[in-house]
C-alpha cells in the first residue's frame, strides 16, 4: 500500500486482509494525521517515501520491499471481500490476475470494473505512469500471462462527497498533462480525457478520447472510451454527433449496457422519446452487463429514465409503474423514491392511499430506510412527512424539518410558531413565503425578506401580493415571477385552490408569454388541462406564431381528446419548427386518430429528415 492521511479508512482496509496475507507493507508519503498510528497496529513494515508527483514511483517503492511470491495491491479506501481466497486464486501460477472492483457511488449505486491487483513477485513486473499507474503487462512484446480472477475489492472513493474531500481535480490535471505529453499512449490519452471530463471541460476532453480510441481497440477500455466520448457530446448538446458514433459502435459492442444507456439519455435529451424508450428497454433486456458497468443501468436506472419520459409526456400511470418497479429493484435509491412522491402528488392520490401504498412498496425495516423515506418526503414537501414524524416520534430532526412538516400537513399556526424560531436561509425561504401568503402574515414576510435580494419596489410588490392588493397595483418582474412560481405548485399539493386561483390571476396579469407557458406546464402536470387550454388559447390569439404556445396547446388538446384542434396546432408548429420532437408529436396524433395514411406520411418524413431515428425500423411497413 501507499498512503497519505488515510486515518478514516485505513483500519477497515487492513482488517480485511489481516488473516489473508503473509505480510503487510505500507509506504507513507507524508501523513500528518493518525495514519501511521493505525498502520502500526497491523504491521512493522512501514516505510517513508518523499512524494515526487508520481504514483508509479511510489508503487514501485512499495513493491520492492515485498518478500512473498505474490503481491496484492490495495488503496486505503478499498477493502477485500470477506470471502476472498488469495491462496486459491494463485494456484494457477500465472503472472497476474484481473480482479473485480466494485466502486461505491452516490445514491447507493456501484460502478464495476476490472484491474490487475494481484501479480507475481520477482518476475520483472513494475508500474508505469505518474497517474492512473499500471503494470508493464501492456508493453509491446510483453510475454506475461494472466487471467480473470475471482476475488472482489470494494472501493469507497467514487462517492461525490469523498471526491470533493480529496480535492483530486487540480492534482490529477497537472500529472496527466505531463504524463500524456511524455507518453501519448491510448491508455494515457483516455485518462487525460477522463480528467477533463471530471473537471466538466467536455470540449477539451473530446479530442483526447478521439485520439485514444484507434490506439486502444484491443484493450478493455475501448467501449468505455466510446461511452465517455458520447457523454461529453451529450453534455455539449451535440446530440447528432453522439448518436452517430453510437449507431456505429453499438453493433461492435452489443452487450455493453452503459453504451445503450448513454444512447437512451442522448435520445431523451434530443426529444427522440420513442427511441429513448427503446434504448432503455434494451438496457433492461441486457441487464447490468459489460466490461465496465454502472449498477442499475440495466435495471432500476433504465426504469427511472423511462418514468421521466412518461412523466414528461403526461402519462402518469406508465411513469408510476416504472418507478414502482425501480423501487422494487433498488429500495434505497433516493431519486426513485422522490419521483414516487412527485407522481402521486401530480395524480392527486389521497394521502391515505399513498400511505397505504408506500407501506407496501417501501416497508421500513431499518434506520437507514426510515431516514431515506423522511429525506424524500421532505424533498418533495409531501404532507405525509408529518405523519411519519409523529409515527416515529423518537427520531431526532432539525427544527426547520418540523416546521416544514407541520406546514404541509396544514397545521399552519403551529408551523408559524416553529418558523419564527428558525434562522431562515435560502433552502426553505420559499416555504416560509408560502405560509406568509396563506396566512396573509407580514411577520413571516419580514422574517424572510432579508434572504431575498430585492429592491424596495420589488419588496413592496411582494408585500402587496401577500396582502391581496388589487392587480392594478402589482407590477411583476422576473425576480417576483420566480418567487411566485416557486410556491404555486405547492398550493396545488396543499389543495389550497382558492389561493392558487388568486396567485394564478397575479401571474396572468403579466404580459410575459413565457411565464404563462411555464404556468400552463405546471397546470398540465397536475391534470388541469382545461384551465391550461383557456390560458393558452388567449396566448395564441396574442401570439399565433409562438412555438411554445403552439406546442403546449397541441399537447393539451391531444391529452384532452380534442384531436382536430391538436392537428391544427401541430400543423402550425410543424411549419415553424422543424425539430424532431415536432414530427414525433404529429405521428402520435395520427396514431391516436388511427389515421394510417397520416402515420405513413409522417414516417416517411422522419426517415427523410432524421436518419438517426431508429424506432422507424422497428415497425412493419404500413
Amino acid at each position: 500500500m501507499i498512503v497519505k492521511n488515510e486515518e478514516k479508512y485505513l483500519a477497515r482496509c487492513l482488517e480485511s486482509v489481516r488473516n489473508k496475507v503473509d505480510e503487510i507493507i505500507i509506504v507513507d508519503t507524508g501523513s500528518t494525521d493518525k495514519t501511521l498510528e493505525i498502520a502500526k497496529q497491523y504491521t512493522n513494515d512501514i516505510y517513508h517515501f518523499n512524494w515526487v508527483n508520481d504514483f508509479a514511483a511510489a508503487r514501485n517503492e512499495s513493491i520492492k520491499y515485498a518478500k512473498s511470491d505474490y503481491i496484492l495491491i490495495l488503496d486505503a479506501d478499498e477493502y477485500l471481500d470477506s470471502s476472498a481466497d488469495l491462496q486459491e486464486e494463485i494456484t494457477s501460477d500465472l503472472d497476474y490476475y484481473f480482479v473485480r472492483i466494485i466502486n461505491d457511488m452516490s445514491y447507493g449505486r456501484t460502478l464495476k470494473h476490472t484491474a490487475i491487483r494481484l501479480f507475481a513477485n520477482y518476475k520483472g513486473l513494475f508500474y508505469r505512469n505518474r497517474l492512473h499507474e499500471h503494470l508493464n503487462v501492456m508493453d509491446e512484446n510483453s510475454k506475461y500471462k494472466g487471467s480473470a480472477g475471482e476475488i472482489i475489492i470494494y472501493h469507497s472513493g467514487y462517492k461525490n462527497e469523498i471526491i470533493e474531500d480529496k480535492d483530486k481535480k487540480k492534482r490529477n490535471l497537472s500529472l496527466m498533462l505531463q504524463e500524456t505529453k511524455e507518453n501519448p499512449t491510448g491508455y494515457n490519452l483516455f485518462n487525460m480525457g477522463k480528467t477533463y471530463m471530471w473537471l466538466c471541460e467536455y470540449e477539451k476532453a473530446i479530442p483526447f478520447f478521439q485520439r485514444s480510441y484507434p490506439l486502444s481497440k484491443n484493450m478493455n477500455i475501448s467501449s468505455e472510451i466510446i461511452v465517455s466520448l458520447s457523454n461529453c457530446l451529450k453534455e455539449l448538446h451535440r446530440y447528432e454527433e453522439g448518436l452517430q458514433i453510437l449507431k456505429d459502435a453499438i453493433p461492435i459492442y452489443p452487450q455493453e449496457t452503459d453504451m445503450r444507456f448513454v444512447q437512451g439519455c442522448i435520445f431523451m435529451d434530443a426529444g427522440y422519446k420513442k427511441d429513448a424508450l427503446m434504448a432503455f428497454e434494451k438496457c433492461l433486456e441486457i441487464g447490468d452487463h459489460g466490461i465496465t458497468v454502472t449498477e442499475g443501468n440495466g435495471s432500476y436506472m433504465a426504469r427511472f429514465k423511462m418514468a421521466e419520459i412518461y412523466e414528461e409526456d403526461y402519462q402518469l400511470a406508465k411513469s408510476y409503474d416504472q418507478i414502482v418497479q425501480a423501487l422494487q429493484t433498488k429500495k434505497l435509491f433516493a431519486p426513485a423514491l422522490i419521483k414516487y412522491f412527485e407522481l402521486v402528488s401530480k395524480a392527486n392520490i389521497s394521502n391515505e392511499e399513498v400511505y397505504q401504498s408506500i407501506n407496501m412498496i417501501y416497508n421500513v425495516s431499518s434506520i437507514t430506510e426510515l431516514q431515506l423515506l423522511l429525506d424524500s418526503l421532505y424533498s418533495v414537501r409531501h404532507p405525509l412527512l408529518n405523519k411519519y414524524l409523529k409515527t416515529y416520534e423518537g427520531v431526532n430532526v432539525q427544527s426547520f424539518v418540523l416546521a416544514t412538516a407541520a406546514e404541509y400537513d396544514k397545521e399552519y399556526e403551529q408551523a408559524k410558531e416553529l418558523w419564527l424560531k428558525v434562522s431562515i436561509n435560502e433552502s426553505y425561504r420559499s416555504d416560509v413565503m408560502l405560509l406568509a401568503f396563506i396566512l396573509k402574515d407580514l411577520e413571516l414576510y419580514n422574517l424572510i425578506l432579508p434572504t431575498f435580494n430585492l429592491s424596495n419596489k420589488e419588496a413592496k410588490t411582494l408585500k402587496g401580493i401577500i396582502l391581496c392588493e388589487p392587480l392594478d397595483k402589482i407590477v411583476l418582474n422576473s425576480a417576483i415571477e420566480e418567487i411566485l412560481l416557486s410556491i404555486i405548485t405547492k398550493l396545488i399539493v396543499l389543495q389550497e385552490f382558492d389561493l392558487f386561483e388568486q396567485l394564478t390571476k397575479v401571474l396572468l396579469s403579466s404580459n410575459n408569454t413565457a411565464l404563462k407557458c411555464r404556468l400552463c406546464d405546471i397546470l398540465m402536470s397536475y391534470g388541469f388541462i382545461e384551465v391550461a387550454i383557456d390560458i393558452l388559447a388567449q396566448c395564441f390569439k396574442e401570439e399565433p406564431s409562438n412555438i411554445d404556445v403552439l406546442r403546449l396547446l397541441g399537447d393539451c388538446c391531444l391529452r384532452a381528446g380534442y384531436l382536430e384542434d391538436a392537428q391544427l396546432f401541430y400543423s402550425k408548429l410543424l411549419n415553424l419548427n422543424s425539430a424532431y420532437s415536432t414530427y414525433e408529436r404529429c405521428y402520435d396524433l395520427y396514431e391516436k386518430y388511427q389515421d394510417v395514411q397520416g402515420m405513413k406520411v409522417m414516417k416517411g418524413e422522419i426517415k427523410k429528415h432524421f436518419p438517426l431515428a431508429e424506432w422507424i425500423r422497428g415497425f412493419n411497413a404500413l
